[in-house]
């Protein structure tokens, strides 16, 4: 959920640019939920001094939340070619999507934004197109490098702009807004090409099938197993719906342009198994995902057989373990090789490690450094590395801080609104707007639905009804619940004085306990429980 935040100006009078607005995705604490979405309500409330929104990249954590909250800021937004056309190809899978209007730029154009003028700067990424932003304002110059790593040889695109981050360094940077993921990895990360290489051996000495997993949006990658694929005489095979509509970008963009054409899953029967390599998602276990579904073998066109080969070109999200677990075990149950990064070299991290973090700090040189992009012990990796390095000030922060690089000393000088939002079909709100605690209590518990009726002498007309979703059939003894519950519930009513019961209210809440309370006796938990009485 990268959303930052730059302003210049007193603070009756500050404007604004946004850099990314991102998003994440809900696990199992979420039921139900779609995406999580960054709280935009401090900016939004600012929107007339806000100048505009600049992607850095085409990652869903940079840009995937544009759609659903550029129509509360109708805000300039501006973005390379390849960004843009994936935000056009992604409002056309979402329905009812907003139109918006993207101002193009590339690496080393400049542009102004109100106080700010803003220089991209080539970077090397998991992705075609990312760049860091020099932003410079009468305060001073704040580089913000994005997501980035140093390859000399990437699969596509230029190397890390040296030559250009060392002038900018020369004019002198006041702070440096980088990035943290691999702060607490020694060394240099390996090059594209290496991977290359290792994927194209691989290949060559599968017997069978070979499927390969990695996210849709590293077009390095896919054209990396594309090349080795031709090179061992074989065909490929995309599969996903994400991974065909970043490469449908790609190649109008021609980031693909001399790889033989995909195969599309009808073609699949056609293929010997030796000529088959097929990429596609699911790196992360997504359970509706195409590797999901074939390691499921429920895909009704593709399948995978004993003896095939399946490489994991990634590393797991941090909370996706099990499910990637889980995936990996069906497959090796069912006789088909799995290949890791820690088997072969099948991935490398499109992210710096402690190396590349001192080259850039060597190149930018700045007054003070501020981490980002990372959990907490990778922030705090990062300004550990930052002091050795002899930055004078460094800056801790997380998500809600507002920090004055200049005038003065660099401090935390603020705290704003910020949060979460959800996505939840059509609707975006808070967690209790969404009821997303309910939904917790529901998963948890389940819910018991009683109807209780009474006849004009405020009697029973018949036994309760009651409806039980997500709680066991019988108790320890065999006992029925529903049965249990029902009884409870007529109960409830009979130990209520007769002019007592011309209260509904008071009706409804006694049956509530008694069912809840029957419930924890034979289950040991208390489900949700909603009471509906009716007069004849």
């Amino acid at each position: 959920m990268n959303l930052a935040l730059y302003g210049y100006g007193p603070a009756d009078k500050r404007e604004w640019i946004a850099v990314d607005c991102g998003v994440s995705f809900a696990g199992p604490e979420f039921p139900g939920v779609d995406l999580v979405l960054p709280d935009i309500s401090f900016i939004e409330a600012r929107k007339g001094q806000l100048k505009g929104l600049v992607i850095t990249h085409a990652h869903e954590d940079h840009y995937g939340a544009v759609l659903d909250l550029w129509p509360r800021l109708k805000v300039p937004v501006y973005a390379t070619a390849f960004t843009a056309a994936l935000l056009a190809a992604k409002r056309e899978g979402e329905p009812g999507a907003a139109k918006v209007p993207v101002t193009l730029f590339k690496a080393g154009d400049r542009f102004d934004l109100g106080p700010f003028s803003i220089e991209a700067v080539n970077v090397t990424h998991s992705i075609p197109e990312p760049v860091a932003l020099a932003i410079r304002t009468p305060a001073g110059t704040v580089v913000h490098t994005g997501d980035w790593k140093i390859d000399p040889t990437p699969a596509l695109g230029d190397p890390t702009d040296e030559a250009r981050l060392r002038q900018i360094g020369d004019e002198g940077v006041l702070a440096i807004v980088c990035d943290s993921t691999n702060a607490m990895r020694e060394g240099v990360s390996p090059s594209e090409r290496d991977v290359n290489q290792s994927l194209t051996e691989i290949i060559r000495e599968a017997e069978g099938r070979v499927a390969i997993t990695t996210f849709s949006s590293n077009v390095g990658r896919i054209r990396s197993i594309a090349e080795a694929a031709r090179d061992a005489d074989r065909q490929v095979l995309l599969m996903g719906r994400s991974m065909k509509r970043v490469a449908d970008v790609a190649n109008e963009l021609g980031y693909l342009d001399g790889i033989p054409p995909f195969l599309s899953e009808q073609d699949f029967g056609y293929i010997p198994r030796e000529k088959a390599v097929i990429i596609l998602t699911g790196s992360q276990g997504e359970p509706r995902a195409a590797l999901a579904r074939l390691s499921r073998d429920e895909h009704p066109s593709v399948a995978l057989s004993r003896g095939d080969t399946v490489i994991f070109s990634s590393r797991s999200i941090p909370g996706n373990e099990k499910a990637i677990l889980e995936i990996k075990n069906d497959l090796i149950e069912r006789g088909i090789k799995v290949v890791e990064d820690h088997d072969r070299l099948v991935h490398v991290s499109g992210h710096p490690r402690r190396s590349e973090l001192r080259q850039m700090y060597e190149w930018i040189r700045p007054k003070i450094s501020v981490p980002a992009h990372g959990e907490a012990q990778h922030l705090r990796a990062h300004a550990e590395l930052a002091r050795e390095l002899g930055i004078g000030e460094v800056v801790s922060l997380r998500d809600g801080k507002m920090v004055r690089l200049a005038p003065g000393p660099a401090e935390i000088v603020d705290e704003v609104p910020f949060g979460r939002w959800y996505k939840d079909g059509y609707l975006i709100g808070t967690a209790e707007q969404m009821g997303i605690g309910e939904r917790r209590r529901l998963s948890l518990a389940g819910h018991v639905s009683v109807l209780v009726e009474v006849d004009a002498k405020l009697e029973l007309v018949d036994d309760p009804q009651v409806v039980a979703m997500g709680l066991p059939e019988k108790d320890e003894e065999g006992e029925s619940i529903v049965e249990a519950l029902i009884d409870a519930a007529a109960g409830a009513v009979e130990s209520i004085p007769r002019g007592r019961r011309k209260d509904l209210e008071t009706v409804r809440e006694a049956v509530r306990r008694a069912v809840r309370a029957e419930a924890n006796d034979a289950w040991g938990k208390k489900p949700a429980v909603t009471v509906f009485v009716s007069r004849a």
